[in-house]
């Protein structure tokens, strides 16, 4: 039987795309090109914003330790910032990404060079897009190799995939990002989740183009998984096949062997796959998990096919995914995830805390504007907050306005601790509790101060999950709970033996995390939801790690090329 040019080309691309992997390279000096392209998915082609005209974009490849150069142009009709996500950029944020918090953004027609220096992270981070909602489409990953002298802590893959997990709209995500400003409400969900780009068999005028990763039997394959996904945590798993976690946002951790994983947005995992059943196709499979029913969010599954060598039927069995509110799978994976410990990958708990920070993630509401239609509950429009504060961006990047002293920029009022101690996770809640304030608060860390973060989830208007992710660090995630956080027993149940490493840790609904870091990283390092959504109404917060006495823990000074605010 003869192929189609179209399938044709699909195997000569992932034959290339898998040769790459195999003989890969890392290199110093990457060019990125933000441009519009044309796509076709769901049966409808239109334009998207594409890195190198590739969705996804370019994965980047580098050693633990080292440094690199983007030379970012902006070849679109929009601003545009990346972040690199995971990448500690110690003494550095000036390239960090997240919009008017480290820069402005890079307007179409100029070019703005990233520097992005590694700290101690090893394994699988990521780039994606920081400003309105781009990201949906411009996001890549990032390989980081163990240093040149060493290995991995596991036996060596006969190859590294990686396995992107992320979502598609028909409606240009510009229209759904102003859609949601306007209304308040909930934004359109998605109509599909991909796969490496590929919404896969079960979406129409989908099947031809459905990404297939040909295993030979007997080898082992690490999944290097990224969710990318605007706004859901995702269920993963290959039918048939049991994978096993080995690392997790950069960092190596215990082997934990499972049936499924699940991954908040934002979040990244090392997966061990071993081609080791009988021979035939298995779909590998992602689909949402979703706390709260009264949210609404894309029910559809994303497959691929993993494919033994050889010609079988193609009529793939789907893996088991847990039903899309099961919070005891999600909570019990999560809670099980353990640091590698080892004199080869040593950890470093801080067992005194200097400062202890406990601060509520809630959804909130504001009462309806004058003749305005507001789609949030009863008729409000959505926001959300951090210590009851809706973070507002300013005009002005805060780092800038920090190093160069410039005053107005934002304020210094982030409160330590809840402004209103009440039942945080109570069925029925005041109404007042709703609405919030609206600033541009942050909290500043003395240098190399030892930190105790406390996130603690609410059902003010709504609980439900959050992926909490904070720039420029890495952290210890010492506890999670259900319920309200207890702070004179749950410190007793902590886990400060073998925690593991994140930089981007579940708070569940209605539920608490605790966190630990060393601030030994100073800047201006954001800290958000990593919910598209929950970003856009504002919860997040600004942390500002002052210098040390010493030059070397001190903030290098800024690129020449700074984008103009």
């Amino acid at each position: 039987m003869l192929l189609s040019t179209k399938t044709f080309i699909w195997y000569i691309s992932a034959f290339l795309l898998f040769d790459e992997l195999l003989h890969c390279h890392a290199r110093n000096h990457y060019r990125f090109i933000v441009k519009e392209a044309p796509y076709t998915r769901l049966c409808s082609t239109k334009n998207i914003l594409t890195v190198n005209g590739q969705f996804p974009g370019p994965t980047l490849r580098l050693h633990a330790g080292g440094t690199i150069t983007v030379d970012v142009y902006n070849e679109g009709d929009y601003n545009i910032t990346l972040h690199w996500h995971g990448v500690k950029m110690p003494r550095y944020p000036w390239t960090d990404g997240p919009e008017y918090i480290t820069q402005c953004p890079i307007p179409p027609g100029s070019k703005f060079t990233q520097k992005l220096i590694l700290g101690s992270e090893e394994g699988t981070v990521w780039w994606h897009a920081h400003n309105e909602w781009f990201r949906a489409t411009v996001y890549g990953a990032i390989f980081v190799y163990p240093k040149p002298e060493t290995g991995y802590p596991f036996p060596k893959p006969h190859a590294e995939v990686p396995i992107l997990l992320g979502e598609w709209w028909k409606q240009d995500i510009t229209a759904v990002y102003e859609g949601l400003l306007a209304t308040g409400g909930d934004p359109n969900v998605s109509d599909a989740f991909t796969i490496n780009g590929q919404p896969g068999d079960l979406y129409p005028c989908s099947r031809p183009d459905t990404f297939k990763l040909n295993v030979k039997h007997g080898k082992t394959y690490l999944l290097r998984i990224v969710n990318a996904a605007l706004n859901d945590f995702l269920f993963f798993g290959i039918a048939g096949h049991q994978i096993t976690v080995v690392g997790a946002d950069g960092s190596y951790t215990k082997p934990l062997t499972r049936d499924f994983v699940v991954i908040g947005s934002g979040n990244t995992l090392d997966v061990l796959f071993h081609a080791n059943q009988n021979p035939g196709q298995y779909y590998m499979a992602a689909r949402a998990y979703s706390s709260s029913s009264a949210i609404p969010f894309d029910n559809t599954t994303t497959t691929a096919i993993v494919k033994y060598n050889g010609n079988y039927p193609s009529s793939p069995s789907l893996p088991y995914l847990p039903y899309y509110n099961d919070t005891n799978a999600s909570f019990n994976f999560s809670a099980t995830l353990r640091s590698l410990v080892s004199e080869e990958c040593p950890i470093s708990v801080p067992l005194h805390v200097t400062t202890q920070i406990i601060s509520t993630v809630s959804v909130n509401a504001f009462p309806c504007g004058f003749n305005e239609t507001c789609l949030g509950t009863n008729g409000t429009r959505f926001r959300a907050s951090m210590n009851n504060i809706s973070f507002l961006l300013p005009s002005i990047d805060i780092l800038e306005a920090y190093y160069g002293n410039l005053y107005g920029v934002f304020g210094e009022s982030f409160p330590q601790f809840p402004p209103s101690i009440f039942n945080f996770t109570a069925q029925y809640l005041p109404l007042f509790l709703e609405i919030p304030k609206v600033g541009t608060e942050v909290f500043f860390l003395d240098y190399n101060s030892t930190v105790e973060l406390v996130l603690q989830g609410t059902n003010v208007v709504a609980g439900i999950d959050h992926p909490m992710h904070l720039h420029g660090y890495s952290f210890y995630v010492v506890g999670q709970g259900l319920g309200n956080f207890d702070p004179e027993k749950d410190p007793l149940g902590y886990n400060l033996i073998d925690p593991p490493l994140l930089n981007t840790v579940t708070v569940h609904k209605n539920g608490w995390a605790a966190v630990r870091f060393q601030a030994n990283n100073p800047g201006v390092w954001f800290m958000h939801c990593h919910l598209e959504r929950h970003l856009t109404w504002g919860m997040s917060v600004v942390f500002i790690v002052k210098d040390g006495q010493r030059q070397e823990e001190r903030l290098f000074p800024p690129p020449p090329d700074m984008p103009p605010c």
